[in-house]
């Protein structure tokens, strides 16, 4: 296994209007990072290949997995098989750690590597 270790000081990325991004940790099977969503922003329906989870530090999101509607606050971790259709609305500031495996390659391109 290959460890690109800490990667802290990466810059922000903007995913979408008040989601952005930023890289922390990667590995040849993970790929971690940070997310700053403000309060109203919106992460419309989506899927993508890669196994997800979410991890809510502070703030409070909704998520839909599938059918399914899950309101996450601070601690809460939502598990997103591959392939499944989701989408995320911020209900308040929120700062989460998702990681995707394996590494999501689109990601990796925008990043430089």
């Amino acid at each position: 296994m290959s460890l690109r270790g800490s990667m802290s000081e990466r810059p922000w990325i903007e995913l979408f209007p008040g989601v952005h991004r930023r890289r922390i940790a990667l590995t040849d099977r993970i790929y971690q990072m940070e997310v700053r969503l403000a309060a109203g922003s919106h992460v419309p329906l989506h899927s993508h290949p890669e196994d997800q989870v979410a991890y809510v530090v502070s703030g409070r999101l909704r998520f839909q997995v599938g059918e399914e509607i899950i309101d996450a606050t601070a601690g809460r971790s939502v598990a997103i098989p591959g392939g499944t259709p989701h989408a995320v609305w911020t209900v308040e500031d929120t700062l989460a750690i998702d990681t995707f495996s394996p590494p999501r390659a689109d990601y990796l391109q925008v990043d430089g590597d």
